[in-house]
């Protein structure tokens, strides 16, 4: 599913409000090989709530990260881009089984009903989602869409930095492609990927996304947090944070930063077990079978998942499993030798990334 889609092989690029990533995987016999990959920083204003603010100065920062990936250079022009999704909308819809032209017809009209802004402003997109165990009498459609003067700043901000769009997604799309194993689950999950600025939640089940939404949430505010209570600069706070996070320690240092950031984790609690009733009053409708009414799955994404004791704290308050998303699930075979150029930890941070290098590559010629 994507906004434009051409099919060369392509890399991956992830832009935030913030910071950018950039990913390139080749495609092997069995799985795929990590080959380039570095980010950068953006300096605040350049975009703000996913939208681009200064196309130049956007278009000069990718090609300061192409310049300076670790790995191979990327030689290639072409890119599949990540979208805002905080600027989309996404739900999935029920229609009858039909034609192509027809369902096309059949989404606009419907989507005329959910979405709170005249058509002909938005790019909309679908994909007809297969069910899981079943034949339907009906079909599933997921339904994307995003302003058109978003989706157009996105498309010249990448020309001017002398790319070709291969392909457009929503990052959320990208994420589960990275994480969702196969990209399927016969169980409903809600993936929480924490961001330095936001945090984004998305639930997926059988073969697709069905909802998705931001909170203004973050890693950072863990990091606000300790230098607001142990005044110190947030040099001093991130070093903090990362060597104790939500573990009890002995010392007396330990527990003041375990005291400073739990309300702040609270807060994140509170937040996804809004969306874990959402998924029971809102998303019947997944094909999964009586015994899946529930989310009994929390998948941690993002460089805030690297926070010690994270997860656990999550599974004590919440009552389900949370476990770490892994991005190289579907990038590395089984019995994979190789280690990635990524540390782990590392690569949290690049799961969007890699999600959309993933796609990029899915095309491209395979090499031993």
């Amino acid at each position: 599913m994507g906004f434009l889609t051409l099919h060369p092989r392509a890399f991956g690029l992830d832009l935030s409000d913030l910071s950018l990533k950039v990913a390139q995987l080749e495609k092997k016999r069995q799985g795929f090989r990590l080959v380039s990959y570095g980010g950068g920083e953006l300096a605040e204003g350049v975009i703000e709530g996913g939208e681009i603010k200064d196309e130049e100065k956007l278009a000069a920062s990718i090609q300061k990260a192409l310049k300076q990936v670790k790995g191979k250079k990327i030689h290639t022009r072409y890119v599949v881009a990540a979208l805002p999704e905080e600027r989309a909308f996404v739900q999935v819809i029920q229609i009858p089984r039909m034609k192509r032209e027809e369902m096309m017809v059949a989404v606009r009209f419907q989507a005329e009903n959910f979405i709170p802004y005249p058509i002909d402003t938005l790019y909309i997109d679908s994909a007809v989602i297969p069910p899981v165990h079943n034949h339907l009498d009906h079909l599933d459609v997921l339904v994307a869409s995003l302003p058109r003067a978003i989706v157009d700043s996105y498309m010249s901000a990448l020309e001017k930095a002398g790319l070709v769009p291969a392909a457009l997604e929503i990052d959320a799309i990208a994420l589960t492609r990275a994480v969702v194993g196969k990209g399927v689950s016969p169980i409903p999950i809600l993936l929480v990927d924490v961001g330095k600025v936001r945090t984004k939640l998305s639930i997926f089940s059988g073969y697709s996304v069905r909802f998705t939404t931001s909170l203004s949430l973050s890693s950072q505010q863990f990091t606000e947090a300790v230098a607001r209570t142990l005044h110190v600069d947030e040099e001093k706070a991130e070093e903090f944070k990362r060597q104790y996070g939500l573990y009890v320690p002995e010392d007396a240092l330990g527990q003041e930063v375990f005291r400073a950031i739990v309300p702040v984790a609270n807060d994140f609690i509170e937040q996804i077990s809004k969306y874990l009733e959402y998924y029971e009053t809102h998303l019947p409708h997944q094909h999964l079978g009586k015994s899946q009414t529930t989310i009994k799955k929390v998948m941690l994404c993002g460089g805030g998942a690297n926070l010690k004791g994270f997860p656990e704290f999550l599974m004590r308050s919440l009552k389900v499993e949370v476990v770490i998303g892994d991005p190289w699930v579907n990038i590395l075979p089984r019995n994979a030798q190789e280690l990635p150029l990524l540390p782990f930890q590392e690569s949290l941070s690049y799961s969007c990334a890699l999600g959309l290098a993933l796609r990029g590559a899915q095309r491209g010629k395979s090499y031993d």
